[in-house]
């Protein structure tokens, strides 16, 4: 088979993925993705100053929240579990009056922040109960596709590592060198290096400061799943979640 006939097949494979991750996206959110962000809206935004509370307390803290929030989803903490201490803000209520000539005068009830108490919250791992539910990940047989995707990497001259922590991230795009998290399915491990290497190759450049971060994640996946897609994976499940948990739409990716 000529060069040609390789590109021809490798587009209209590309043109193929594309239409059908449009079509999946157009179609909204997937069950997996609906109950996975139900569960992380309910889960606090930390300040950074609390950050660095259970940074500093448990530093493989992965996802916290209070005694009675772990209740609300289904999980309990562990017998003789300690406590992160972080601060949170206690409130009391102030009467305020209008302002003379605004209508009619009458009491207003705020609430203002007295003082700051100590109170303490618990990681996953120190609870137990239902799992949180998570999206879906690549299944499928790699066969020889992650040795050259490797490869690939090598000869772009890009260094690839292997990290046992990457702070809850399945793989990290540096500028002129990848990291994946150790032990990841090989199927997993392909789709990942493939998003990465797509972020090496089309955001480490002068067109980085033109894309937001929603784009270059969006575009990255993109890359991914049409790789995915061509080395016969089962991916498109965890792309279209994906995508969409970046608010990927059909207009996006055209």
């Amino acid at each position: 088979m000529s060069n040609t006939d390789t590109n021809d097949k490798a587009a209209t494979l590309a043109a193929s993925a594309l239409t059908r991750l449009s079509e999946a996206l157009a179609q909204g959110d997937s069950e997996a993705l609906t109950r996975y962000l139900g569960v992380m809206a309910r889960f606090h935004r930390y300040s950074h100053q609390n950050c660095l509370l259970i940074l500093w307390q448990r530093p493989d803290a992965t996802q916290v929240a209070g005694f009675g929030r772990w209740k609300e989803l289904g999980r309990w903490v562990k017998k003789g579990e300690r406590g992160i201490a972080i601060l949170a803000p206690s409130m009391r209520r102030v009467k305020q009056e209008d302002e003379p000539g605004v209508g009619e005068k009458e009491d207003q009830v705020t609430r203002v922040v007295s003082r700051f108490i100590t109170v303490h919250v618990f990681d996953v791992s120190q609870t137990e109960g239902e799992n949180l539910p998570d999206l879906a990940r690549p299944k499928g047989d790699v066969g020889c596709s992650l040795l050259r995707l490797r490869d690939l990497v090598m000869e772009k001259g890009i260094s690839l590592a292997y990290s046992d922590d990457l702070g809850g991230a399945l793989g990290v795009s540096y500028g002129d060198s990848i990291a994946i998290l150790r032990g990841l399915e090989p199927a997993d491990e392909l789709c990942v290096t493939a998003h990465e290497l797509a972020h090496e190759m089309l955001h480490r450049g002068e067109r980085r400061i033109e894309t937001t971060r929603q784009m270059r994640e969006l575009e990255a996946e993109a890359v991914a799943y049409v790789v995915g897609q061509a080395c016969g994976l089962e991916s498109h499940q965890a792309s279209w979640d994906y995508i969409r948990l970046y608010r990927g739409a059909e207009k996006v990716l055209s």
